[in-house]
């Protein structure tokens, strides 16, 4: 029963447009799970059998390479989905990404037995999908041309301006590696372009994180 209301009161406040129906579908069928600091709500391989919907917390996503390297996707806060996971779900494919949790976390699990007739029968689930794969493809395209279009220095400043705004802080905990995974660089060229950033008065490089300053 304690499950029940939690994930009653994360539906209410996070998803108001649904349909009261659909809400109750939910709260009856969904599985509220959390999850610690750097443990993976998803891998590549897995096989999806439910859908995640952020209640709490923050979620990154990345591609894994050949070799093991990381390249950052976008993140994901509460009311979001994961669409990739709808995705997977829906026509029962293995991950292609994986999903890690940068902080405390909490995700409402809803079975893929349930994706057809909530797709089906609820209007405003089938909006709620849709745009979740338009905001979601749109990321994606951003990280495409910053990819193909901008120089490494530049792709650094929109990661960093990123970064605060999606984690809400000029005090950024991540390391010279870290942020050569996500922009799949080398921890040498992120640190040099760290120092002239720092230089030009745009970041004050700290021990354990970077302070942004623009």
């Amino acid at each position: 029963m304690k499950n029940e209301v939690n994930i009653s009161e994360y539906i209410q406040v996070l998803f108001p447009q649904f349909e009261p129906a659909l809400k109750q579908i939910l709260i009856e069928n969904g599985v509220l799970k959390s999850f610690e600091a750097g443990e993976m709500l998803m891998q590549t391989g897995q096989n999806m059998r439910s859908t995640i919907l952020i209640a709490e917390g923050l979620v990154k996503l990345y591609r894994e390479g050949d070799e093991g390297n990381e390249f950052f996707m976008y993140y994901l806060h509460p009311g979001n989905a994961c669409a990739l996971s709808m995705i997977c779900a829906t026509k029962q494919e293995t991950s292609q990404v994986m999903a890690k949790a940068v902080e405390p976390t909490k995700g409402l699990m809803i079975p893929i037995s349930l994706m057809d007739t909530l797709m089906k029968e609820y209007k405003t689930w089938y909006y709620f999908v849709l745009e979740t794969y338009r905001s979601r493809f749109e990321e994606l395209l951003t990280v495409v041309d910053n990819i193909a279009f901008k120089s490494m220095d530049e792709r650094l400043e929109f990661y960093l301006k990123k970064q605060h705004r999606d984690l809400k802080s000029r005090s950024l905990t991540i390391t010279h590696g870290e942020i050569a995974n996500d922009l799949n660089s080398s921890r040498e060229v992120i640190s040099r372009l760290l120092k002239k950033m720092e230089q030009r008065g745009e970041v004050i490089l700290h021990r354990n994180y970077i302070e942004y300053l623009k």
